[in-house]
């Protein structure tokens, strides 16, 4: 593919700088509207869908909002969301059935993360003949694949064990996954930013299977791509040139933490099992992801994601915020208060990762507004009360107006037990869609339609 063109000729969607060993995708310009220099009717842009999951469910008197429909407020844990408040929908009354035992006795939190997108009651069992369903994403995925060149991105933070049980019998597949190709196969999480990054753009790494020599001879992305730039840059008008240059600083900048990241993990061993150069700084690593997901979706390398903040039953301490405990210990904390503060300390600390998320994506201009506005985000947990394990009145936040056909800025109380997967079978609609049967779903959320 040539980039050398004549000063505003328009040019494809999928038009990409190439290097040696890399492809860079771009953000939608102007120049890729056909209105914009032929006069024809404008392609829309695309509705991308991501689902993030936070471990051991919250502080609920904190977490839900108060009043209903568009004169809410946040409650106290989700007060990062405040500027915002336009961009979301408040959703309470969502339970995932079959997340509970229904006969099989303890494992909860095995149950609440394998259940979360699949709508599906795992079969239990610590060794290999794991059995679920599949999850919406992947759903969506197969709808959407042909169109980007990734079909899903799968984001995580902790590897966990692959083999063996880890809660009350359930293998450990359930717990450290909530992405599922099919019932029987789960779909393996990215935990480091370095693999990612390759992923999306890739690398020197392409060229040999020895790792030492190619962290030597590895070069920036944008090094590689530099004169492929330079020729678009020349065909461009100044708001695409002004809008290229900021999307270029921002994946130097990416380049640039990951890389600090990486010799901060040589000097300091993680504190969990990850591989070598995955962040030792919680706080940052989350932020990594949470970024290259969002140029992900703001070069439409694909338009399906998930995130796991965390393995489900997670332990993990965040001292960072002043919580030296684990959160799995914590969550079950028999109503005692100082437990329960701590936990809303994690609670918090989620949602503020959250919110500079959204606004990465509100900040993120296209046709139609935004990203945000041409997104579904789902943000919640499997659990509500984690000190009970209670499947019901579920912590639930969905970001984005999905191109325009979701009404937000609301807060939506909906009938208790209304299941999760009627709000999944909406965002699939969106997504282009429709299915059939999904879990225990009876329909789809009209409440969110405009």
């Amino acid at each position: 593919m040539t980039l050398i063109q004549k000063p505003e000729a328009k040019i494809s969607r999928r038009t990409m700088l190439r290097g040696a060993t890399c492809l860079l995708g771009l953000p939608l310009l102007e120049a890729m509207n056909a209105s914009t220099v032929m006069g024809a009717a404008p392609s829309s842009a695309p509705v991308r869908m991501a689902c993030i999951f936070f471990p051991n469910g919250a502080i609920m008197p904190e977490w839900r909002p108060k009043g209903e429909g568009k004169s809410f407020e946040f409650g106290k844990t989700l007060k990062p969301l405040t500027e915002l408040k336009n961009e979301v929908t408040m959703i309470t009354g969502l339970a995932q059935d079959n997340g509970r035992a229904k006969g099989d006795g303890p494992g909860d939190h095995a149950r609440s993360a394998a259940s979360f997108l699949t709508g599906a009651h795992p079969v239990k069992t610590s060794g290999a003949n794991i059995k679920c369903g599949m999850s919406v994403d992947q759903v969506a995925a197969q709808k959407v694949a042909y169109q980007t060149r990734l079909p899903s991105l799968e984001l995580g933070t902790e590897r966990g064990r692959d083999a063996g049980g880890c809660d009350s019998g359930y293998s450990c597949a359930y717990s450290n996954t909530i992405s599922w190709k099919s019932e029987t196969t789960p779909m393996a999480k990215e935990i480091n930013p370095r693999a990612v990054f390759e992923r999306l753009f890739g690398s020197s790494r392409d060229l040999s299977g020895d790792a030492k020599r190619n962290a030597r001879v590895r070069r920036s992305v944008l090094d590689l791509v530099q004169q492929d730039a330079q020729q678009l840059r020349s065909s461009l008008g100044q708001t695409d040139q002004r809008k290229l240059d900021e999307y270029l600083t921002g994946v130097r900048e990416i380049e640039m933490r990951i890389a600090k990241m990486e010799d901060a993990a040589k000097q300091e061993p993680p504190k969990f099992a990850t591989p070598e150069s995955v962040p030792t700084d919680i706080r940052e690593h989350v932020r990594l992801m949470y970024d290259l997901m969002a140029l992900a979706f703001q070069t439409d390398t694909t338009r399906v994601s998930t995130f796991m903040l965390a393995n489900e039953g997670s332990n993990r301490s965040y001292k960072f915020v002043g919580v030296n405990s684990g959160h799995h210990e914590l969550s079950h904390h028999r109503n005692e208060a100082d437990k329960m503060e701590l936990i809303s300390r994690i609670d918090l600390f989620f949602a503020e990762e959250f919110a500079r998320f959204l606004k990465t994506l509100k900040n993120s201009k296209e046709e139609g507004g935004s990203v945000l506005d041409n997104s579904m985000i789902l943000y919640g947990s499997g659990l509500s009360d984690g000190n009970r394990h209670q499947h019901h009145d579920l912590p639930i936040v969905l970001a984005g107006r999905g191109g325009g056909t979701i009404n937000s800025g609301r807060h939506i109380v909906l009938k208790d037990e209304t299941p999760l997967n009627n709000l999944f079978c909406s965002m699939l609609d969106r997504m282009g869609t429709k299915v059939d049967r999904l879990g225990d779903a009876s329909g789809t959320l009209s409440e969110l339609d405009t």
